[in-house]
């Protein structure tokens, strides 16, 4: 497929290998993404799928199998490389945002880019772009502390998306949302859907997982792919 974006081949992730309190907290598990798609991986707590997408963001390396990122085979990378291509290309939202709350709005979306040596000037002119675009513009120097919950879940987003990242990989963002605020996720999510981008989400909420806009859903259970 020449529009395969992600893909994992029988992965697996064994922590504490050979030691009595050995955890294989993912087996064997194969998926195939294509770009552009918004991909739900269910399953209730304890199943993988964290760990799992924890795999797929270059945040963690397989004990076997591989990770394949854009035709790279990112798990296969030495730890410095594997670094670099995560900043370049994927995005992440938390699920607890991890926004630091005594900072700025403005700081936090473009805390991600320091490391990379982005120009003050350049950081701002992008920062400016995603705050218009999620409609935040006038909380530019507020702290995050003073935001609503709807609020700082914008800037989650802008700040995963500050690097230009094509993929975006979001753990289970509605687990302290209410309904109205999962419906706001879900909207800047098919937004972001339509401007091409590759949009992973674990998720239990069949509110995310039964949405029309959803393109495939894979479920986990016991660490293993079961659909």
């Amino acid at each position: 497929m020449s529009n395969l974006i992600i893909e994992t081949i029988n992965v697996t992730k064994t922590y504490n290998l050979g030691k009595p309190n050995e955890v294989t907290a993912v087996k064997d598990a194969s998926l195939q993404i294509t770009q552009g798609s918004l991909v739900v991986l269910k399953g209730p707590s304890g199943s993988g799928k964290t760990t799992l997408l924890s795999l797929i963001g270059c945040q963690t390396k397989p004990t076997r199998g591989e990770v394949i990122i854009l035709c790279k085979k990112v798990s296969k990378l030495p730890e410095k490389f594997m670094n670099l291509h995560k900043r370049k290309h994927i995005g992440f939202i938390f699920q607890h945002f991890q926004l630091i709350a005594g900072m700025s709005v403005l700081d936090n979306i473009v805390l991600p880019l320091i490391p990379e040596g982005i120009s003050p000037k350049e950081r701002s002119k992008r920062a400016d772009r995603l705050l218009e675009q999620f409609d935040l513009g006038h909380r530019r120097q507020f702290k995050v502390s003073q935001l609503s919950g709807g609020e700082q879940q914008r800037v989650a987003i802008a700040r995963a998306l500050i690097n230009n990242a094509g993929i975006l990989l979001a753990d289970e963002p509605s687990a302290h949302l209410d309904s109205r605020l999962t419906s706001d996720l879900l909207d800047h999510v098919k937004q972001l859907k339509r401007s091409g981008h590759t949009i992973l989400i674990t998720s239990h909420d069949p509110i995310i997982y039964q949405h029309p806009a959803v393109d495939q859903v894979f479920e986990m259970k016991d660490g293993q792919m079961i659909s």
